[in-house]
């Protein structure tokens, strides 16, 4: 199978990745439950995957790293912690509905938001950003990279506009963190929300966030935090008080053991290496006149993922085939994502998303090439 899904779930994952959660899931123990060696062991593993994305994201305060189940659960805690009656949140027409339907619902109390709009390429103007302020503005709330367009947006810029007018910026980092440098001081990132299983290579089931020491965040979900028992109210302690319930301690170990590899091989290493990918597969699919591509055409615009469509094919039609007659995995829809297919016109049929993966090579890139002219009649 070749598998160019990565923006949805990355796979092949580092062999330490398997062998990570293989070994603390027979190891056993639940941090903070205890003084047992096992409650004790399964405790450090979660430390040492905080230490490692501090690292990974400039971040100081590693009690401010909370995990959860996926990135959809750290930005829902992010809108609904953060956002009161009579605020207004500005995102951009790229946003994934991770993001847009929480804040659709919290418009049931009182809260409002504007949808910047991006060009058709997925281009954010900074200066549109600004002229959409209001007097009661409180959240920037931002993707990194589109999932659709893969179009990387200016969030340093983005982070500097929401601190002249004193307001909170929130960056979705699903498709950039483990490629793209994030530094939350550098970027003024207030709130960082990040998945596991995407581009930082780890398994599913594990995503979380970081949040600036001094912000005031109402948890998501309350419970035991194997802390302060005694008493019935949440405690205000990070990050155990933002942590209730059992935590996937073989899952976030295995994170922990992906972020480590991703600092050993180097991000400047991993971007490379996605740019050199990305280069062959534009270049090959520019050559096949049934195939239009979305987003931008510098590859230094965009992530490792390419979106199109098809003058007299269907997105789903290409995809159904490239999966029964090649075994190539690619993924048809709407991504989740009917803002940014709205930016691109394509929100009546969708698109084709490819998107690649650090494990991959150029023969990978090749055989997609081949089977996608095959199916279109295209030539090499």
């Amino acid at each position: 199978m070749l598998y160019f899904d990565n923006a949805a779930t990355s796979w092949p994952k580092p062999e330490v990745v398997y062998e990570t959660h293989d070994r603390v899931l027979r190891q056993g123990g639940s941090a903070g439950r205890g003084v047992n060696q096992s409650s004790l062991r399964a405790g450090r593993e979660l430390f040492h995957t905080r230490k490692a994305l501090s690292r990974l994201f400039g971040i100081a305060s590693t009690e401010r790293i909370v995990f959860t189940q996926n990135i959809t659960e750290s930005l829902n805690v992010g809108l609904h912690g953060l956002l009161q009656t009579g605020d207004h949140v500005l995102i951009s027409s790229l946003e994934h509905n991770a993001v847009v339907r929480p804040l659709e619902y919290l418009k049931k109390s009182g809260i409002s938001y504007t949808i910047v709009p991006c060009s058709r390429e997925g281009f954010l103007d900074p200066a549109i950003v600004e002229s959409n302020f209001q007097p009661n503005t409180r959240l920037l709330c931002f993707t990194h990279a589109s999932n659709v367009l893969g179009t990387i947006l200016p969030i340093k810029q983005l982070g500097q506009i929401a601190k002249a007018h004193h307001c909170l910026f929130m960056v979705d980092a699903a498709q950039t963190a483990g490629v793209i440098p994030i530094d939350v001081e550098d970027q003024h990132i207030d709130f960082l929300a990040f998945t596991g299983h995407k581009s930082l290579s780890g398994p599913q089931g594990v995503g979380g966030y970081y949040a600036r020491p001094d912000l005031v965040l109402n948890p998501l979900i309350y419970g035991g935090t194997g802390l302060h028992s005694l008493t019935l109210e949440q405690p205000d302690i990070w990050p155990e008080g933002m942590e209730s319930g059992t935590r996937n301690i073989p899952g976030i170990a295995a994170l922990g053991a992906a972020v480590e590899f991703i600092l050993h091989e180097g991000l400047p290493n991993i971007r490379s290496h996605e740019l050199q990918l990305m280069s062959i597969l534009l270049e090959g699919l520019e050559h096949i006149p049934e195939i239009q591509i979305l987003g931008p055409r510098d590859i230094n615009a965009r992530v490792g993922l390419v979106s199109c469509v098809f003058r007299n094919h269907t997105p789903d039609s290409v995809a159904l085939e490239l999966d029964r007659c090649f075994d190539i995995v690619t993924r048809s829809g709407l991504h989740c994502a009917p803002l940014a297919h709205q930016t691109a016109g394509t929100i009546d049929r969708g698109a084709l998303r490819i998107s690649i993966n650090y494990s991959q090579a150029e023969s990978d890139i090749a055989a997609l090439l081949a089977a996608l002219n095959t199916i279109l009649g295209g030539s090499m």
